[in-house]
């Protein structure tokens, strides 16, 4: 049986409005107000405090002052970019070719992906296992709302639910990282089974819903593996195309570059293990994909 093998190495201008107000001596009364001639549902509807375009733009000037207060907080070079909306179509996501296994198409398993197809400047930020439980990475995350998926392991997670509550809570997707994060393929597939199956209950018990997204140990798995995780209820089983850490990046591509759609990976680990914090690895992280022009969008959006 083909064992597919990863390396295991631990992003006011007011708009004018047409009101033509009784007296000049009102004029800026009247801009402010919406002043206009009796009747006129379209200056009641440009006018601050009716949802028109003054308050969208207000609106967006002041979230926009808010992000850039949020990236000084927290050190950054500049403000991260905005994901566009998300696709009314989604891509078709496919097995990366390389990464199939033997009855990939004729069983319809769970395809495996590094980057998913789009032409967008967009990269996917995933977090694996749970270990370290850090505060200021879920405040710095909320503050500059960075959208990213959480791969967990039951050993890992199971002393704090309470912590991926609250990352779901604020709009995160929990996603199966098995229970105890073994070398799957050295499994039978009954043992592969109960490890994705057995953190599949857990995560509708402690989470409310039982994911359809599932990331193998380590990025290696076989066909057990696959056939496994569909038997469990999983539709994706996405890996990486990068990884990011405290003080460097890693690169699957000899390029060295990010891509359109690229799936980037790091892990929940703090100074016990890095020389630095998630803060300081979402730092390098964020910094990069802005510099590069590119905005961070939910996984989950395009699957």
């Amino acid at each position: 049986m083909r064992v597919v093998v990863q390396n295991d190495k631990s992003r006011a201008l007011i708009p004018k409005v047409a009101l033509r107000c009784a007296a000049a001596a009102l004029a800026t009364t009247a801009l402010v107000s919406g002043c206009s001639a009796p009747g006129s549902d379209s200056a009641a509807r440009s006018a601050p405090g009716h949802g028109g375009p003054a308050d969208q733009q207000a609106r967006l000037a002041a979230e926009h002052a808010r992000l850039a207060a949020a990236a000084r907080h927290w050190n950054l070079d500049t403000v991260p970019l905005r994901p566009p909306a998300p696709p009314a179509v989604k891509p078709k996501i496919t097995a990366r070719a390389g990464f199939e296994v033997e009855g990939q198409e004729e069983e319809n398993l769970p395809p495996v992906f590094t980057t998913v197809p789009t032409r967008r400047k967009v990269v996917f930020l995933t977090i694996d296992d749970g270990a370290e439980k850090d505060p200021a990475f879920l405040r710095m995350m909320s503050d500059l709302k960075i959208p990213y998926t959480a791969f967990l392991s039951n050993y890992l997670v199971k002393d704090d639910y309470g912590y991926f509550r609250r990352m779901q809570s604020e709009g995160h997707t929990l996603n199966n990282h098995t229970l105890t994060h073994p070398y799957l393929p050295g499994l039978s597939y009954e043992e592969q089974k109960d490890e994705i199956c057995g953190m599949q209950a857990i995560m509708k018990r402690q989470f409310g819903k039982a994911p359809t997204v599932f990331r193998p140990p380590y990025g290696n798995y076989n066909g057990d593996t696959l056939r496994a995780a569909k038997s469990c209820g999983i539709k994706y089983a996405p890996i990486w195309d990068e990884e990011v850490f405290v003080d460097h990046w890693e690169y699957r591509e000899d390029d060295r570059n990010l891509h359109p759609g690229d799936i980037v990976l790091t892990h929940f680990r703090g100074r016990s293990d890095w020389d630095g914090t998630m803060v300081d690895d979402m730092r390098r992280f964020l910094n990069k994909v802005t510099r590069e022009g590119y905005a961070v969008a939910r996984l989950e959006d395009y699957l």
